[in-house]
């Protein structure tokens, strides 16, 4: 069935609630709908062409699919030594005066800005891990947590740079140089 036809049968076959909801921003201007997925924060979005039937297990040219870059703002906690100095830069946030630890960003750090990170962050080594909430217990699913053995890998900085990084696929954008570290919350 072509989804114009497939959308009158799911009217019907759903009840509104807080889980399940046709948006009334999905008739009439585009701009509208995209503006709306925004404000709720939503990460993008994803459509098909109304005429276009379903076919199983393949993605026709009738779709389109389209992401918002949610940014965020991160302080710089340490980073994981590498080629051109950094592997990895190890962020954060502050919550009250804590700086907590979220993760670990490699996307982004092309070998001329890891060796730019690196001249900047050089001088900002200390001996003691700034994250209020290190070492974590497990790696995680994905291993992107800091346990106490694969911290023993991380140089730490004093937290006095800020990185802008998109945050779906965490990957660093560039410092901050007009933001304060301790201004930075989880957004």
């Amino acid at each position: 069935m072509p989804l114009s036809e497939r959308l009158s049968v799911l009217q019907s076959a759903f009840t509104p609630s807080d889980l399940v909801q046709q948006s009334e921003h999905c008739i009439g201007s585009v701009d509208r709908f995209k503006s709306a997925v925004r404000r709720i924060g939503g990460e993008g979005i994803i459509a098909k062409q109304l005429n276009a039937a379903y076919e199983p297990g393949r993605r026709s040219g009738a779709w389109l699919k389209m992401r918002f870059n949610v940014g965020q703002e991160f302080v710089i906690g340490g980073f994981t030594p590498g080629s051109h100095g950094i592997d990895a830069l190890v962020v954060g946030y502050y919550d009250k005066k804590k700086l907590v630890y979220a993760a670990r960003v490699r996307a982004g750090l092309v070998p001329a800005t890891r060796r730019e990170l690196y001249s900047k962050l050089k001088p900002l080594i200390v001996g003691a891990c700034p994250f209020a909430n290190l070492p974590e217990a497990k790696s995680g699913r994905w291993g992107q947590g800091l346990t106490a053995a694969t911290m023993g890998e991380c140089i730490w900085v004093r937290p006095e740079l800020v990185a802008e990084n998109h945050v779906r696929h965490i990957k660093f954008v560039g410092l901050r140089t007009d933001k304060n570290p301790r201004g930075v919350p989880r957004e």
